[in-house]
Formats: C-alpha cells, structure tokens, sequence
C-alpha cells in the first residue's frame, strides 16, 4: 500500500502544485472571477488519480479484493499527500511571488459589494472582518490550516466515493 499511496499521492500532489504555479506565473491567479472554478478543477483532476490508484492496489496486491477502509484508508493518505504539497505551495507563493494576493482579493470583493449596491455599513464591517482575517492569515500555520480547508473536504469526498465504488463485498 505504500508504495501505491506514495507514488499517486506525489502524482497528485504535483498536478495541484504544478497547477497553481503555472497559473500564479501567467498571471491568471487573480482572476477572483474564474479562480475558484479553476483551483477546484485541478482538485478534482488530481484525486482522480485516487480512484486509479485503488483499483491498481485491488488489482496487484489484492487478487481482485479490497475492502472499504482498505480503500478509503488509500484515498484518506493520497489526499494527505496531495494536500501538503498544494499547502506548501500555496505558502511559499503567498509569502513569496505574490504578497499583494489578499489586498487584491479585498479591492476586489468590496468592488464588487459595491456593484451589488450593499449599504455602506455593510461594505464597512466587512473590510474590518478582513483586516482582521488579514493579519492572521499573516501567520504561517494558520494560512496553512485555513488552506487544508480548501483541498481536503475534495480529497475526502472523492476517496469516500472511490471506496463506495472499488469495495469488495465480502461473500458470507
């Protein structure tokens, strides 16, 4: 099983990571429009590698069986894998390439308050619950946290629902 889970999990991860750098390096991360479609397709092209990889496990190393926390548990350490790599990415970039991200992202979301003609009291306690989110986001393990939130609930699911498909049942 480690092998299977190394060898997708760093498949999976680098599609992440490969992906973000590619778009942060053409300029297209601040699309706010478009990003979250785009970040969340990568997502869901890496854990496909999930359901591959358990059938590849059931197949080799199972004579065809496999039961479902055997599967799940394959899926729950590509995705652990897969989402330190897009984790770390994400911090290093965010320190380093792209610094000005999360001023960006509030010029842009209280624009578009603002086109969506929210009252000023609401455009105001909202840009102080981002100053707010701002300086913690500043500390490196809680951007981290805040970021596993993003990619691991996908990770998850697609592993649950990878499990559900590929299990054996047990013939009694």
């Amino acid at each position: 099983m480690k092998k299977t889970v190394l060898t997708y999990g760093i498949a999976s991860g680098l599609i992440c990571a490969v992906w973000m750098a590619g778009f942060i390096a053409m300029g297209k991360f601040q699309d706010f429009e478009n990003g979250m479609i785009y970040g969340y397709a990568s997502m869901i092209i890496a854990f496909s590698l999930i359901f591959v990889a358990i059938h590849q496990h059931k197949k080799n190393y199972g004579n065809g069986h496999i039961t479902f926390k055997t599967a799940f548990m394959i899926g729950f350490y590509i995705t652990l894998i897969a989402s330190t790599m897009y984790v770390l990415t994400w911090l290093y970039c965010y320190f380093n390439v792209i610094p000005d991200f999360f001023d960006n992202y509030l010029a842009y979301s209280l624009e578009k308050m603002k086109a969506d003609k929210a009252s000023t009291v609401e455009i105001e306690a909202y840009a102080k619950q981002m100053d707010d989110f701002k300086e913690s986001y500043k500390n490196p393990i809680f951007n981290g946290l805040i970021t596993y939130t993003e990619i691991l609930p996908v990770g998850l699911l697609i592993s649950l629902i990878s499990a559900l498909i590929l299990r054996t049942k047990s013939v009694r």
